[in-house]
């Protein structure tokens, strides 16, 4: 009887392991064969996992604002730092590299940090998000409208590959916990181990909501049929699993929102002017043998074609021989100097071989590696691949026609690559089209036109494309390597999701929606002031009240002040802007936007802080800056400035004394007309300081 474990779930805030695992899969130690876990998911009640996310997962979340829980992923972050070496102890099982499992572990706690910083930057401390901005909706004002977005009220279901048990995981968690959703993972068996061991250090840490995440570990077949409206899936795999998955009846007839972000035939061109000893070609061999080896060339992102300029073959080829025979060694991921491990799985190593021999067949000629060759064990000893493990050394094939269907369409996700020639910009971009939507494609030339003539071209059938040269060589970040702020994803066979990305990804788990009403309504709803909505000219001045007792719709409405033409020209000498509008009547009569001689803007805005402005200390501890400025009508010497300045939105800082207050200011003169307007940003104290 087989003493290995069986891989529980974390179902319903508890562990769970199924009363009989007959049906186990077992999961093998890539490098050696030797039995790690067994996966088993037998009787799993995944309506009953689902419902608790919708019910119990979203009373926690949903009532905390971007902010808090934005502190929550940091916190997240700074639990699996304390604790990443059994992460990275446990991957070298499933034969990744300690480089390979730096960026998947470290990688992954970098997206929630990331997350957690966007999210208190650019987000309100609010459970609603202003999506672009007011739109007037009557002459007079009284009727407005705002998109809003607000959390959707179902639960974020992760599909994961194999290939980054960690990063895979934590890269949908995060926007979607930012968002206010609860999630569950459904990981590859595989790897599922180390997602696991993640979920395990999140629940262990004490730090997890009631309901925020859940892990199922084994097969999960009847999961998409219990999704609901409010339901979102993304999933990372293969492209026809994708289109299996899109085509469900959750997501054609239920309403369930599908992202998907697949295998892709990704490209790197080199540029004409790219030749042999340039920087440029070493990037792109470099950046070529990287995307083969790191995590044995099992990434979505990784180089599959490598599009070189008429008669390049060789000296590629030649130069990809050389730097693997310098720079990899391929073994047990735990012995010392090795730098490319296995393949995930055996059954991963036999795919990828059956690939090979269809890019063989298909035309594709190996120029280097081909066999196992060698491998160096965890004790250091060079041997050929042990009985049962999952070893493929890194090949590169040659495409003489260009036009060959496999180079195009067959991928082996493994460290396999083909080389093939272009002769024109227009054909080069022919061929990255032919993958038929890639996640990314690397570009390697000095040349601007070069660049910037095939960039506008590739573009379309690209998520997001490297322009490689000898100024940003050595700060990329590398052809295969996401980023938390870029979009993550691709058109056609890649996918046609938007994973990550920043902000954009948040949205993607809430529903937007137009807001239609009067000011007063719009700023009951959003919690932030609309002009026109009721307004207080209480006393005392708003900059005497702390955040404790400053309200929305708190106003103070300065005296006028005469603008003279002795101000005009104290200004102009004073700060040297001396521009002709200000200082020569006839010239700026003769401007079609100009009465005569007009004041200075930057004039105006500093007499309208010397109008509003309260000047004893306070509350207001430092003012940070405008938004949104315009100037809208000029000022004439003899005309008059009034300001009237109101509490626009108070968003408190979570982990600090103090927060951040938006101000509407609004330049009038003695027309009413508006002279100018925008938004003053300060930093007011969140209660009252005490004075000297």
């Amino acid at each position: 009887m087989s003493t290995t474990r069986i891989l529980p779930s974390y179902i319903q805030d508890s562990w769970w392991e199924p009363a009989d695992a007959t049906d186990a899969t077992v999961v093998r130690d890539a490098s050696t064969g030797e039995e790690v876990v067994r996966v088993s998911a037998a009787g799993l009640d995944t309506a009953a996992a689902l419902e608790h996310a919708r019910s119990i997962g979203q009373h926690s979340l949903a009532p905390l604002t971007f902010h808090q829980r934005a502190i929550l992923l940091k916190q997240f972050a700074l639990a699996l730092t304390e604790r990443k070496q059994e992460l990275y102890d446990l991957s070298f099982q499933a034969g990744a590299t300690k480089n390979d499992a730096w960026v998947d572990i470290d990688g992954g706690i970098g997206v929630l940090f990331t997350y957690s910083s966007k999210g208190r930057r650019e987000m309100p401390q609010s459970t609603i998000y202003l999506d672009g901005a007011v739109e007037p909706l009557s002459k007079d004002g009284s009727f407005l409208a705002r998109h809003i977005c607000t959390t959707l009220p179902g639960v974020a279901v992760q599909i994961n590959a194999f290939n980054f048990p960690v990063w895979g995981s934590l890269e949908k968690l995060a926007p979607a916990f930012l968002a206010g959703m609860p999630t569950l993972i459904k990981p590859a068996t595989p790897t599922g181990f180390v997602a696991e061991h993640m979920v395990r250090i999140l629940a262990e840490s004490g730090l997890l909501p009631a309901g925020a995440i859940q892990i199922v570990n084994g097969s999960a077949r009847d999961l998409m049929d219990h999704l609901r409206l409010g339901d979102t899936v993304g999933f990372t795999g293969s492209a026809s699993t994708a289109d299996s998955l899109r085509r469900h009846d959750a997501v054609q007839a239920r309403g369930v929102r599908f992202t998907a972000e697949t295998d892709s035939i990704n490209a790197s061109v080199l540029g004409p002017d790219a030749t042999s000893g340039t920087p440029e070609f070493d990037a792109f061999v470099r950046g070529l043998v990287a995307e083969m080896t790191s995590k044995a060339g099992q990434k979505c992102t990784a180089i599959r074609r490598a599009i070189v300029p008429t008669g390049m073959t060789d000296a590629v080829a030649a130069a990809v021989r050389e730097r693997i025979a310098a720079k990899v060694v391929v073994g047990d991921p735990r012995g010392e100097g090795v730098t490319m491990g296995p393949l995930a799985s055996t059954e991963q190593r036999d795919e990828v071989l059956q690939q090979l021999m269809k890019l063989r067949e298909g035309g594709g000629q190996i120029v280097v590696g081909g066999d196992a060759g060698h491998v160096t064990l965890a004790d250091g000893t060079l041997t050929d691949a042990p009985e049962g493990s999952a070893f493929v050394a890194p090949t590169l094939l040659a495409f003489k026609d260009a036009e060959a269907d496999a180079l195009h369409t067959v991928e082996a996700f493994g460290p396999v690559a083909s080389l093939v020639e272009y002769g024109s910009p227009e054909q080069a971009a022919e061929l990255v089209a032919r993958g038929g939507g890639s996640l990314v494609t690397s570009v390697a030339s000095h040349d601007p036109a070069f660049v910037s003539e095939l960039t506008c071209r590739i573009a379309p059938h690209n998520g997001r494309i490297l322009l490689l040269d000898r100024d940003d060589a050595r700060a990329s970040t590398g052809h295969g390597s996401p980023l938390p702020m870029l979009v993550h994803g691709g058109p056609g066979r890649a996918g046609g999701g938007e994973e990550l990305g920043g902000i954009r990804s948040v949205l993607h788990h809430m529903q937007r929606t137009a807001i239609q009403g009067s000011p007063a309504m719009l700023t009951a709803v959003t919690g932030v002031w609309h002009a026109g909505a009721p307004a207080s000219t209480e006393p005392p001045h708003p900059f005497r009240k702390s955040l404790a007792e400053l309200a929305i719709g708190d106003r103070v409405v300065s005296e006028r002040r005469e603008i003279s033409l002795e101000d005009i020209e104290h200004f102009a000498e004073f700060t040297g802007d001396t521009f002709y509008a200000h200082m020569d009547q006839a010239a700026a009569e003769a401007n079609p936007f100009f009465p005569g001689r007009v004041a200075h803007g930057y004039l105006l805005l500093s007499f309208a802080a010397g109008l509003f402005v309260e000047p004893a200390p306070g509350p207001v501890l430092a003012n940070t800056g405008l938004d949104n400025l315009r100037f809208m009508t000029p000022v004439s010497p003899g005309d008059s400035l009034q300001v009237t300045l109101t509490a626009k939105q108070i968003t408190p800082r979570e982990t600090e004394d103090y927060g951040e207050v938006r101000w509407d200011a609004v330049l009038t003169n003695q027309h009413d007309e508006t002279v100018a307007q925008y938004d003053l940003l300060t930093y007011v104290a969140k209660t009252q300081q005490p004075t000297a």
